[in-house]
């Protein structure tokens, strides 16, 4: 077989070539369909989310109703009546304050050339020092102390200080227990006080009132007594000597006389204390 450069020879018989086997089509990947169902449901969550996030703006800064009335006395009425219920589970600041003074107490009987007599202490220190009324011992030859736990014991006059009706006892023997008072300065007018001790032989006997006046002056038979505490807690005889007591049960006086224009030994209104900073320092103790 020949071949000429340029157009093949057309005298040339040539075997025709086998047909080429046709070339085997690609396979289609059959494309991908989308429900209808499907297609919106991106949309949906979105538009879901911005609900939400609307929902939550709105929350925000939407202005709130107006509070009315209605809902300003019931809310009030519920805490009210909550606070009132909270204080009436508190036990009264008297009580309270008689028991922190309770163990302190002392019950004081003197015999004497007049007679007997009574009055009312309290331990002042805690060496066991008893504090009371220089006119409750005064004269006396014999002095006799009760504590709260029911010890007896006699005792001997320590100190007196008969110029501000103060005097000092040291007793014999001591409880198990001695607890001595707390000592604080008084309050200005109007302070509740309790006055605490054996009136008419009543033994530890509370009454209670507020502080009337301060600085007050009076003039007994034998001296005349200075820088006061008047106050209106009922006293009578067997209160001489006995602490008068603030809220907190700390003691601010030392009660020592009672006003009765008709000079009987009741009670019509007017008792009086010396401060117990001038008492504190009959035993060499500051107030609290």
């Amino acid at each position: 077989m020949q071949w000429r450069l340029g157009l093949p020879d057309r005298n040339v018989q040539r075997e025709p070539m086998p047909a080429a086997d046709p070339a085997p089509s690609p396979a289609l990947a059959p494309a991908a369909r989308t429900s209808p169902r499907r297609a919106w449901l991106p949309w949906l969550a979105l538009a879901l989310v911005a609900l939400l996030a609307g929902a939550a703006l709105w929350r925000t800064f939407a202005i709130p109703p107006a509070y009315t009335d209605a809902q300003a006395r019931a809310a009030a009425s519920s805490q009210l009546e909550q606070a009132l219920e909270d204080a009436a589970r508190q036990p009264p600041a008297a009580a309270t304050a008689y028991a922190k003074v309770a163990p302190s107490l002392v019950v004081i009987r003197t015999t004497g050339s007049g007679g007997t007599g009574l009055g009312t202490g309290f331990v002042a220190n805690v060496d066991g020092t008893i504090l009371t009324a220089h006119h409750v011992i005064d004269g006396a030859t014999r002095v006799e102390v009760t504590f709260p736990d029911g010890t007896k014991t006699s005792a001997d006059v320590a100190s007196e200080q008969p110029e501000k009706d103060l005097a000092t006892l040291t007793p014999r023997r001591l409880p198990e227990v001695v607890v001595p008072a707390t000592l604080g300065g008084s309050g200005p007018i109007g302070t509740p006080v309790h006055a605490v001790g054996n009136p008419l032989g009543l033994t530890f006997s509370l009454s209670s009132g507020v502080i009337s006046a301060t600085g007050r002056e009076i003039r007994t038979e034998s001296v005349t007594l200075e820088n006061l505490i008047q106050f209106d807690a009922a006293v009578n005889p067997g209160n001489s000597g006995g602490p008068l007591i603030d809220d907190a049960g700390r003691v601010v006086g030392v009660v020592t006389a009672l006003a009765n224009p008709s000079r009987q030994p009741f009670f019509v209104g007017i008792g009086f204390a010396v401060p117990i900073t001038e008492a504190g320092r009959a035993i060499g103790a500051a107030p609290m």
